[in-house]
């Protein structure tokens, strides 16, 4: 990796750890009311502040960790051993809210009992950072430079598709390439934006107040099965083409999503660099637009397009594939690097 890259990843990491360090929460929650969609709900806790979460995979079972100064805080052991009932997947979180996690935190990073409940995050392996989103909302061709190198006319409006939740991967996790039924095998670097709170026709102004938090993904596509037809479903929806994490970063640790620095690596050679300033449709206009049209939940998240350095926008002639044996490594300015490998 280069030197630019180590300075960045520096960067990243301490602003991870800062907002780690002091877990917090505070109010924000949205009621269910009148002009919210069918069937909506709001959040009925507080959404969190300045906390660091991540999933753990432990035993076929996912639980919530926290990141902190002392390690990564294993919640459901931490509630065992103060007795104390709190949320114990980010699904929780992100539905119910603080619930007395907050207490739980400093209570565990203050007692001296409680080092067993801090992991090493070198031994902890990871699940997808959001596990159970009700929909996975996909932006294409949002930014300019990509729209021009895939030779496809600049959007006039945002491009939404969906992927299917058997697509969530994680960090440090493996993609099975669908290689009997494809070839042509591509990465994108993405922010993705969580929702935290029912959205029902937000205005721009308003729209990012929604947003539990972000992290670092990767739309991982097919181009051969994603061309076979004028619908992308094929192409986007292999198991395991979502890749999301390590962490999910909460929203006032990123003041300005739209001012992020992302890059994407293969087998350490940076193929993608760009600032998400780039994006043509920014990520308050996305949620509002979207939530135009139907209800965003908490758990939602959005993967908001991707830079120019595909293989699909070089010439045909410099078009190398991904293939098995292959390692991608996926970068968001504060938000971590996230890493996945083919098989």
């Amino acid at each position: 990796m280069d030197t630019d890259r180590r300075g960045f990843l520096k960067i990243a990491g301490a602003a991870i750890a800062v907002g780690a360090a002091g877990s917090m929460f505070t109010g924000g929650a949205a009621e269910a009311g009148a002009g919210l969609g069918a069937g909506a709900k709001g959040i009925p806790g507080e959404m969190p502040r300045n906390v660091t979460f991540l999933t753990i995979s432990r035993n076929g079972e996912y639980s919530l960790g926290v990141k902190t100064e002392k390690g990564i805080l294993d919640v459901k052991s931490a509630s065992r051993l103060f007795d104390k009932k709190v949320p114990v997947t980010i699904d929780d979180v992100i539905q119910g809210g603080d619930q007395g996690l907050t207490a739980l935190v400093s209570t565990a990073l203050g007692s001296d009992k409680a080092k067993d409940v801090f992991l090493d995050e070198k031994e902890i392996q990871y699940g997808p950072c959001v596990t159970n989103p009700e929909k996975i909302l996909m932006l294409g061709l949002n930014y300019r430079k990509h729209a021009m190198e895939t030779n496809l006319p600049i959007p006039t409006s945002p491009v939404l598709f969906t992927k299917t939740n058997n697509t969530l991967n994680n960090h440090n996790g493996v993609i099975k390439l669908p290689s009997r039924v494809a070839t042509k095998f591509d990465y994108e670097v993405e922010l993705v934006v969580v929702m935290g709170k029912t959205a029902w026709q937000v205005s721009e102004a308003d729209a990012l107040s929604y947003v539990f938090g972000y992290c670092t993904g990767n739309d991982f596509s097919a181009r051969d099965l994603q061309r076979k037809t004028s619908q992308w479903l094929l192409g986007k929806n292999s198991d395991g083409f979502a890749p999301i994490g390590p962490y999910l970063v909460t929203a006032d640790q990123i003041p300005d999503p739209n001012n992020l620095k992302l890059e994407c690596y293969v087998n350490g050679e940076r193929r993608q660099s760009n600032n998400t300033s780039d994006m043509i449709f920014n990520v308050k206009t996305i949620i509002s637009y979207a939530s135009q049209h139907f209800t965003l939940k908490p758990g939602d998240i959005f993967f908001t397009g991707t830079p120019e350095g595909v293989i699909g926008g070089m010439p045909p002639e410099k078009q190398v594939w991904l293939k098995a044996g292959d390692k991608i490594t996926t970068v968001i300015e504060t938000l971590g690097e996230l890493k996945f490998a083919l098989v």
